[in-house]
Formats: structure tokens, sequence, C-alpha cells
């Protein structure tokens, strides 16, 4: 990372403190989840290259975030039930409702998936499904994606990853 400017370097290298990096990864996993365009995988993977000890925390720690960020979006969804009305009996919209309502709660297991998953937990909670359910769902979903993802890209990246020059 020597083509960075040097404050930038130094706050990568603040972030990643263990001190700091559990709450930069909670917080960005917590934002990802909601619609923002932001992916956390990036911040769980730099986290633990710098600090390998800290794997299961931040797996653990990015899985709750995230769980938090998708039940954010159940209960946007669930407020936005009214709004959404208006679009009521597009055939699109009724067959992913009708697939969304076979499935239940268990739907929310894919909420891991990149651009519907999000959608998916706002949905859910639009259609009312149950929130502890869809929340355990969504809680499985995404630890699974982080322990696959993060253990993936330590094996594509096994080398040594420095911040500094």
């Amino acid at each position: 990372m020597e083509n960075l400017p040097d404050w930038l370097n130094a706050a990568l290298s603040w972030l990643a403190l263990p001190q700091f990096g559990l709450s930069t990864v909670f917080f960005i996993s917590i934002i990802s989840a909601t619609l923002l365009p932001l992916g956390s995988e990036p911040a769980v993977f730099g986290l633990i290259k710098l600090n390998p000890e800290l794997f299961w925390a931040a797996i653990l720690v990015a899985t709750a975030g995230n769980t938090i960020g998708g039940a954010i979006d159940w209960w946007m969804g669930y407020g936005a039930h009214k709004a959404v009305d208006k679009y009521k009996g597009h055939s699109v919209h009724l067959k992913a409702l009708q697939w969304l309502e076979k499935l239940g709660p268990k739907a929310c297991l894919l909420s891991w998936l990149p651009g519907v998953g999000d959608p998916l937990c706002a949905v859910a909670g639009w259609l009312r499904l149950p929130f502890w359910p869809c929340v355990c769902y969504m809680l499985i979903g995404k630890f699974l994606r982080y322990l696959v993802m993060t253990t993936l890209l330590l094996k594509i990246f096994p080398g040594g990853l420095s911040l500094g020059s």
C-alpha cells in the first residue's frame, strides 16, 4: 500500500488496531446490511490479515452487526408496508410475494446474497413475516457468509499485509 497518501495509511493503520478494528467492523457491517451500497468483507478481511488472532472475534462481530442491519431492514420494510401498497397487483410483484410468503422466515437465509439480500430483509418486514424467526435465519446466513468469505480470502491471499511503507 505504498501508493497511498500518508494520511490514508495512518487512518487505515489506526482503524486496524484491535481496540478500534472490531468496532469499525461492527459499524461497517451494520451499514452494509442496510440498503446503502457498501461491503463489509474488505474491512473484515483487512482486520483479520493484520490481526490473525481476531479471526473468530471479527467473524462474530461482523455477523452481529450485519444481522442488526438486516433487522433494521426488516423494520424499514414493516413500516413501509402502506407506502408500497400502490404497487399491489403487478405480476412480478405478486410472484415475488408468493414465493416469499411460501418460504416464510426461511427466505431470510438468503439475506447474505449481494444485491438482493438486504431488500429481502425489508420485504420480509413488509410482509410482516415473524421478526425473531427472520432474524435467526438472517444470523445463520450472514455468519456462514462471513466464515466462508473470510476463509476463502485468507486462502487466496495467504501472505502478510502491511500498511506501512
